[in-house]
């Protein structure tokens, strides 16, 4: 050493004292983020239209008489011949003018060739749509079971007619009437 060096020349210099580390800015960005938000949603204007828009408005209600027993008697021996039995039992519904709809719905239960009719507040079967009138005062039903069979079978006819023309397209010319 020299003289006039200082004494700390060939040591490393002092390291600097470490700092705390530096909080992230993404919690800051995030609040941020949410803040304007929350202004941009609180400047919408306010809306007058109801909160199930896409609902249409149900129809008023129509008061409703009393369902006449005669009145069903009388279109169900007329009409009657149409309705699907399970058990003796099935549904109808009546053309009701006031309403303009099928609104009065009954419950025919048959024993011995007489008919009893029971009101009900609306049709718990599906609606029978073959076989049915256009014109017909009343909406006939069918259980489910009916149903089920009845479209069974539509789809049976159905593949048992697309399977035979594909045979018949797939046939060789020469099985075909006409060819050579």
């Amino acid at each position: 050493m020299y003289p006039d060096e200082p004494e700390d020349f060939g040591q490393p210099p002092p390291s600097r004292p470490e700092l705390p580390p530096k909080p992230s800015m993404a919690p800051s960005w995030v609040l941020l983020g949410f803040g304007i938000g929350v202004l941009f949603i609180w400047m919408l204007p306010r809306s007058e239209i109801p909160a199930a828009a896409g609902l249409e408005p149900a129809p008023a209600p129509v008061a409703r008489t009393a369902p006449q027993i005669a009145v069903i008697e009388a279109v169900f021996a007329e009409w009657g011949s149409a309705a699907s039995w399970e058990n003796d039992v099935t549904e109808v519904a009546l053309w009701s003018s006031e309403t303009g709809s099928y609104s009065q719905c009954f419950q025919v239960i048959r024993t011995g060739g007489m008919y009893f009719f029971r009101s009900i507040p609306r049709l718990t079967r599906p609606v029978l749509t073959r076989g049915v009138r256009d014109n017909s005062p009343l909406q006939f039903t069918e259980s489910e079971a009916q149903r089920a069979e009845r479209i069974g079978a539509k789809n049976q006819e159905t593949w048992r007619a697309l399977s035979e023309a594909a045979r018949n397209q797939a046939a060789p010319p020469s099985q075909i009437p006409g060819s050579r």
